[in-house]
């Protein structure tokens, strides 16, 4: 059972996975970091306070009368929609931000394609040549 433990981690998905898992960790911490500290700032200053809904609920009981949802969570039952607003309004912040990500990392992918595509191919190594040359002679004399 040890050798095939041994094997199982040797494979090369298994460390794919492991390197991708670590790349996404700290992918998620840059764009974690421009939706944070690049794009809300902005939409904090357009909007005049951003996209914080975190304390807009509806009271299920008649014993709450806070005006703050962590207030009104220990009065009794709420309805707490503004959270999931905001998460939802951060997530198609992000979305959007990866996506624009990945078009512009696709777009360069694309350029250097074509660049590879139009760039001459070099000349093939000198004792190939002699060998296709020796090859014309033969067909020329036969």
């Amino acid at each position: 059972m040890l050798n095939e433990f041994k094997e199982f981690i040797a494979r090369g998905n298994v460390m794919d996975l492991a390197v991708g898992v670590i790349i996404g960790a700290a992918f998620n911490k840059i764009v974690t970091s421009v939706v944070e500290d690049l794009v809300m700032p902005v939409v904090g200053a357009l909007t005049g306070g951003g996209f914080d809904f975190s304390n807009y609920f509806l009271p299920l009981s008649a014993n709450v009368t806070a005006t703050s949802l962590a207030a009104a969570r220990q009065q009794g039952a709420v309805f707490a929609y503004g959270n999931f607003i905001t998460v939802l309004i951060n997530f198609l912040i992000l979305a959007w931000i990866i996506f624009l990500m990945i078009k512009a990392v696709n777009r360069m992918r694309t350029s250097l394609e074509k660049q590879k595509e139009a760039a001459p191919a070099a000349p093939p190594p000198e004792d190939i040549q002699l060998l296709g040359e020796i090859r014309d002679l033969l067909k020329q004399r036969a």
